[in-house]
């Protein structure tokens, strides 16, 4: 039997041990490693910011982070996915309070005049501003229950591993997860899912 044979009969090495690889300078492992999860922190970048072209400027700095981390990151059950989620979940923060400090200052030196045009392709997707709404009262929540939402909710994170990631008890993180619920509901319309 050769060796990709045998490789084949295995299966895809799992993240931990991508990591390991990665760690010693391994592009080889870097690579099947964003293939494997780009899709899912795309994604999950996407729901965070509603915009397509922030999601994938978060994608490349998130495993931009992650290469320059290597080694260093907390796996949880040996999956990188909830590592990549929270770096990307951070750069998100810093982002927004950067561009908040921006329109702010936009706000001051000049009178606001008619939307933009990417305001006005935006109100036209109908999902579009439903995620927007859902974002923008997420960023009103208190810091624990907006990170539970962006891990539990926004990224389909498990409960348990929210838990391990968060250094917390499962029934802590499920509690949390259910007061972020019904904040979140008194915070948008009904008719917002």
């Amino acid at each position: 039997m050769t060796e990709t044979t045998e490789r084949a009969d295995v299966g895809p090495p799992p993240d931990a041990q991508l990591w390991e690889q990665i760690a010693r300078g391994d592009h080889a492992a870097f690579t099947e490693l964003f293939e494997r999860h780009a899709e899912a922190v795309w994604n999950y970048a996407y729901r965070l910011t509603a915009s397509w072209s922030q999601a994938e400027d978060l994608l490349s700095a998130t495993f931009l982070t992650a290469w320059r981390k290597r080694g260093e990151a907390q796996l949880v059950r040996d999956s990188a996915l909830p590592w990549l989620y929270t770096v990307t979940a951070n750069r998100v923060r810093t982002e927004w309070r950067a561009s908040r400090r921006a329109v702010r200052l936009v706000a001051r030196l000049a009178p606001q005049h008619e939307r933009d045009h990417a305001d006005e392709v935006a109100a036209r997707t109908d999902a579009q501003r439903r995620l927007a709404l859902v974002v923008a009262a997420i960023a009103k929540l208190p810091p624990s229950e907006r990170e539970i939402a962006q891990l539990c909710l926004l990224g389909d994170v498990s409960t348990a591993d929210a838990a391990t990631l968060l250094g917390i008890a499962e029934s802590s993180v499920r509690a949390r997860v259910s007061r972020t619920r019904a904040h979140l509901r008194e915070l948008t319309s009904e008719d917002t899912p």
